[in-house]
């Protein structure tokens, strides 16, 4: 694999730089920056050797505008939005570059070829550079023109960031000991191959979020209203490996007669009824929680231990917390569970956190993704 201190003499040349600006964005302005920060090591080397960089990124839907993205990358780097992405105002713009001058066009996902792969799309996009530079990881696990076609196209380099990502995530694939796997989140489906990966490779797992509402509905408690997967996993046979802890207590919610929630208070995961939804872990399951964390020397971590997008983020706030506060080896990923991180500013508290998401989880899983075979 080659890295971005491995390029030869760039002044002058045309770097693409695939970088991801995915970032949660509300009422035109961003609200959390992890990722574009992750980013500006390898942007701000190149501006210093001379090269003519071209950012490309995607954003949420194919309707948004990385625009508000643009407006905010400017309080860290000197740049430049163009409003489109591979047509004639991209193409003059890059021309005109100077040495060290940034710009960055607009969402890849306006176009369709994005992501479907399009190898006509992706040689327009192949026409604005020389160099193509890997610096997006969070989206590495897909299979799309920018991040697995396009570096086939060009000399390709994988970025600071993206090295790191690696280097790091490695280290959970031969853990120190002993080893505490925390997972949370939903979609269990995309999560089921990692949990049985690591029940063989950790020594504790805690899984929380809406994934642990399937483990009770699978030993038959009621879960309610609650978040599921329909699906059987057979989660009984994790369970009997004695390595597997879910929840004793969940904090539950109730619909009001107009439609909004209310909370009910904490309950025993044997207490659920049917007009309630289950929406975070309780305090005597944070206890627990904690007591594991005392006993590992290494802790891995996916995904927040409630319902963080509706405002539940109560029990992953605290053992956030708690954690910054132990001296461990500890690696944290998954979107919301960083956003918080962010938010709290617990960055430096932790022995790596991760950009990615589903990226994460795949390269767990397989010690590999899409995007980094494609730069082999």
């Amino acid at each position: 694999m080659k890295f971005l201190k491995q390029l030869p003499n760039i002044k002058g040349k045309r770097v693409i730089v695939r970088v991801d600006f995915n970032v949660p964005i509300r009422n035109s302005r961003v609200v959390d920056d992890f990722r574009i920060r992750a980013a500006l090591p390898t942007i701000n080397y190149l501006r210093k050797k001379g090269a003519k960089i071209i950012l490309l990124s995607h954003i949420g839907r194919k309707g948004e505008s990385l625009k508000p993205t643009a407006l905010y990358l400017k309080k860290f780097v000197s740049s430049t939005f163009i409003p489109e992405i591979a047509g004639n105002q991209a193409t003059n713009k890059v021309k005109e570059l100077k040495n060290g001058e940034v710009i960055l066009l607009e969402n890849l996902r306006k176009n369709p070829g994005e992501e479907k792969n399009d190898l006509n799309f992706t040689k327009k996009l192949a026409k604005l550079g020389d160099i193509y530079i890997n610096e997006a990881f969070p989206v590495s696990h897909r299979k799309q023109a920018s991040v697995y076609q396009l570096p086939k196209l060009l000399p390709n380099y994988f970025g600071f960031q993206f090295e790191q990502e690696i280097k790091n995530l490695n280290a959970a694939l031969k853990p120190s000991h002993p080893f505490l796997f925390i997972l949370g989140g939903a979609k269990f489906e995309t999560k089921i191959d990692l949990l049985k990966k690591f029940v063989k490779k950790a020594d504790i797992i805690f899984v929380g979020g809406a994934l642990a509402n399937n483990f009770f509905k699978e030993i038959g408690f009621e879960i309610g209203q609650s978040v599921a997967d329909k699906k059987n996993f057979g989660l009984k046979k994790l369970l009997d490996t004695q390595k597997v802890f879910i929840p004793v207590d969940v904090v539950v919610t109730k619909r009001t007669a107009r439609g909004s929630l209310t909370s009910t208070g904490i309950k025993s995961i044997n207490e659920v009824s049917r007009d309630e939804k289950i929406v975070d872990i309780g305090p005597t399951s944070i206890k627990l929680l904690e007591h594991l964390i005392k006993k590992s020397k290494f802790i891995l971590w996916n995904g927040p231990l409630g319902l963080y997008e509706e405002g539940f983020g109560g029990s992953t706030e605290a053992i956030l917390k708690f954690l910054a506060k132990q001296k461990k080896k500890t690696i944290i990923g998954g979107g919301d569970t960083v956003a918080l991180i962010s938010k709290l500013k617990l960055e430096k508290k932790f022995t790596f956190v991760s950009t990615g998401g589903g990226a994460t989880l795949e390269y767990l899983a397989k010690g590999t993704l899409p995007g980094i075979e494609s730069l082999k």
